[in-house]
């Protein structure tokens, strides 16, 4: 070796190890970002199904009530009377909670559509760093490669794709719509 080949991979195992220091020192305040993203994720999830279940169960009530409704209303063409006056009025009762349920599912299907569309938003930052995360992993093995060989077009492409990464931690952290589609898809 040339002492200036010893000098050029000195230089580039500093290079190496300062950019691992930076990509380890970012990849750990996004995984504490995307930790607590995942958190509200659960949480929200466990809302939505929750609110689903309410949901069902006012389906459930109304189903009920309607069945109810309608037996007694076949009854009523059959009585005279004071009967016939008791059954109607607990049609009437059927047919006002009949409508009180039908006004109060479509509020809680409004609610767990809205938790629905929050999984969504979390779950896209999510990914965001999911990739993130992927891509400077790439990178810290292609700098590890770099510290063994000294290689320059090792270490300038290990920049590229740790760029890309904290490009896609970035957009996670500050909440910009930076979302490689197809490359989710293919690795979803």
């Amino acid at each position: 070796m040339e002492p200036n080949d010893n000098n050029t991979g000195a230089r580039i195992n500093n290079y190496v190890a300062v950019t691992v220091a930076i990509l380890a020192a970012f990849m750990a305040v996004t995984k504490v970002k995307d930790d607590n993203i995942c958190q509200v994720m659960v949480k929200v999830k466990s809302e939505e199904v929750n609110t689903w279940s309410y949901y069902q169960s006012k389906s459930v009530k109304q189903n009920l009530a309607e069945l109810g409704r309608a037996q007694l209303a076949g009854l009523a063409g059959t009585t005279t009377g004071d009967v016939r006056a008791q059954i109607e009025a607990q049609v009437a009762r059927y047919d006002l909670e009949i409508a009180r349920y039908e006004k109060e599912k479509a509020k809680i299907k409004t609610d767990a559509e809205q938790c629905g569309l929050k999984y969504e938003a979390l779950n896209f930052r999510d990914d965001q760093f999911d990739l993130s995360d992927a891509t400077l992993s790439i990178s810290l093995a292609m700098l590890a490669v770099t510290a063994l060989t000294s290689k320059k077009w090792l270490l300038m492409t290990s920049w590229v794709v740790g760029g890309f990464g904290a490009l896609l931690g970035i957009a996670g952290l500050v909440g910009l719509n930076l979302h490689p589609d197809w490359l989710i898809k293919l690795l979803s």
